[in-house]
């Protein structure tokens, strides 16, 4: 468990095994322990870094505004903190939103992306796209993190198998600090990056559950738009991909790390 600071707020992270380095970041109303299916294994290759994104986990949850910009640049200096140079970066969710706005911005701090369900922008255009973030904005307010968490593992984790992974999601989703989780949730709507895609140059993949919120041919426009992108989709799996098919996510992964080290090591040395 270690701790570094910026701009006034603690943050939290962990690190694993030794290697090319790797950060995994999660998602809305997450922590370092939704990655607990993949570290064992991508840790006997990769020096793993897992980050507490500010107000969330063993972060400090400073009573202000958020932003996925404002995350991207936590990031940036825990990678200045920890010297690590370009790494591998994967995200999922709000993860993978950091993980765009961090590629854009910061081109040459990465060997690889991988984006799982996510998106590169979450804007409002239509009255329906209003009314369905006004009815999501609503109950986030209204119900308690503990009945937001029990509905989403019902709905992310419906299998009867699946009941050790719906009570770990209702668990951990209660331990949320409210004003954090809402703040977070603000800093998601009106965020975008899509119109600079064209800028990421490293290799990138886009992982997509077959049931994910948004459809397979959504991530199929914004891949095109990527020069060195594709995607790829694991069936049988919602928005939690990697808790809910770890063994095809881990192997989707590691397949496309292993591609995308040989290919970044000329792009960085001729950097």
């Amino acid at each position: 468990m270690a701790y570094f600071e910026h701009e006034g707020c603690t943050l939290h992270y962990e690190e694993y095994g030794q290697g090319e380095p790797l950060v995994l970041l999660h998602g809305l109303g997450s922590s370092c322990q939704d990655w607990e299916y993949q570290v064992p294994e991508l840790a006997r290759q990769y020096r793993v870094i897992l980050l507490d994104v500010r107000g969330h986990g063993r972060s400090d949850k400073p009573r202000e505004r958020y932003s996925i910009a404002g995350f991207s640049a936590d990031l940036l200096a825990l990678l200045e903190h920890l010297n690590t140079g370009p790494v591998h970066l994967a995200g999922l969710s709000m993860g993978g939103m950091i993980g765009f706005q961090f590629a854009v911005d910061h081109p040459h701090g990465l060997r690889s992306l991988c984006i799982v369900n996510s998106a590169p922008e979450v804007k409002l255009r239509s009255r329906d796209d209003y009314w369905q973030w006004f009815k999501r904005w609503s109950l986030a307010r209204l119900l308690s993190l503990e009945t937001i968490g029990k509905g989403l593992a019902a709905r992310l984790f419906p299998k009867p198998e699946q009941a050790e992974l719906r009570r770990k999601m209702a668990e951990r989703w209660a331990r949320n600090d409210k004003r954090a989780y809402l703040a977070s949730f603000d800093a998601i709507v009106g965020w975008g990056v899509q119109e600079r895609l064209g800028q990421i140059r490293c290799p990138t993949l886009v992982i997509s559950a077959d049931h994910d919120y948004t459809p397979i041919q959504l991530k199929q426009r914004y891949v095109a738009l990527i020069p060195q992108a594709r995607l790829a989709v694991i069936e049988d799996s919602r928005h939690a991909t990697p808790l809910d098919q770890p063994r095809l996510f881990n192997q989707t992964l590691l397949q496309f790390l292993a591609t995308a080290s040989t290919t970044s090591q000329g792009s960085l040395s001729s950097c």
